[in-house]
């Protein structure tokens, strides 16, 4: 399985001998300088945080040609970019061909397989909650061509409200600051209040692990079945990494009854690095592949790889992980 580096504090990347080489400057005059090395093929995802981190061309281009994704992010710290390889796949060029000339009423099938596969993967994240899921299952069933009904958005308005309803107030003694949760009126929102920040970010990985994925499979990641934003390079990753959403909703949830925010601070909740090393384990979370537990980024390449069949014709299922 790759692994997922993460680059918070200033660091010199560079390649030596097929190995990326970590170098962490020292904090201050009393330490020196630590030193680390990763076998390049054994990396999946790069996320760089911190304004100072250097990395050399050599070691850019080797994890590109090793087929690992790089994540930057901003002043806030929130991934805002990420680059993957351009030649992903053998077949590349067939792949493109058979991308680019899907008709239209199948991309209008894989985008109901997708939305019906989302709302019961929703389904089973209210479940863990203890939320009564009927409706959500009587619409998953409902799902026609294209979704034309928009199910996916019923669904949505259904299922955000619920998914932090029955969170239970958590107080301790030795500390009386802790907020109960009381999220019945959450709102989900890319700039809204926390725990959006949460969801973002680990959306931002889960959108880079299905960016990844598809390229490896030889598709063009901005050439989507639904999402059609002529602004947006990550069409069909939005398109496909919709089923897999619950998953990074459901570690949101443990990780809020885990770490439940302070009353003083609550307005001004931050990402902190625990959370973030959470949030970077989606890509080994498990999902349920045919029955069998299976580590998420595993089963995203299998999903893309059934994309690509479907594009070629000898298929017109997409399969996608049901939530464990």
């Amino acid at each position: 399985m790759k692994k997922t580096l993460f680059f918070g504090s200033p660091a010199y990347l560079r390649l030596h001998r097929m190995q990326l080489e970590v170098e962490m400057p020292k904090a201050n005059a009393e330490k020196k300088s630590s030193l680390t090395t990763i076998p390049i093929e054994d990396i999946g995802i790069v996320v760089l945080e911190h304004p100072q981190i250097t990395i050399s061309l050599n070691a850019l281009s080797q994890l590109m040609e090793s087929g690992a994704v790089i994540i930057t992010c901003d002043s806030k710290h929130m991934p805002n970019g990420i680059l993957f390889p351009m030649d992903g796949h053998t077949l590349q060029s067939k792949r493109y061909r058979d991308q680019i000339e899907a008709s239209l009423p199948l991309k209008k099938q894989l985008w109901a397989q997708t939305v019906k596969q989302k709302i019961q993967n929703q389904a089973r994240a209210l479940m863990k909650q203890g939320v009564d899921v009927m409706p959500l299952l009587r619409w998953s069933t409902e799902v026609k061509s294209g979704d034309v009904e928009n199910h996916e958005a019923r669904a949505a308005a259904w299922y955000w409200p619920r998914l932090f309803k029955n969170f239970e107030s958590i107080q301790t003694a030795s500390d009386d600051d802790t907020l109960p949760f009381e999220y019945d009126d959450f709102v989900r929102d890319r700039y809204g209040d926390w725990p959006n920040a949460l969801l973002n970010y680990g959306y931002a990985v889960l959108r880079a692990v299905v960016a990844r994925a598809l390229v490896g499979s030889g598709l063009l990641p901005a050439l989507g079945i639904h999402h059609r934003n002529q602004y947006n390079a990550y069409c069909l990753a939005d398109d496909i990494m919709e089923p897999f959403r619950p998953s990074v909703d459901v570690l949101v949830c443990e990780i809020l009854r885990d770490y439940p925010p302070k009353r003083a601070s609550y307005q001004a909740q931050t990402l902190t690095p625990e959370l973030k090393r959470r949030l970077l384990s989606i890509p080994v979370m498990d999902v349920l592949w045919e029955n069998q537990r299976s580590p998420l980024q595993a089963a995203v390449q299998r999903t893309t790889a059934s994309l690509t069949s479907c594009f070629s014709g000898s298929s017109r299922q997409i399969s996608y992980p049901e939530l464990v």
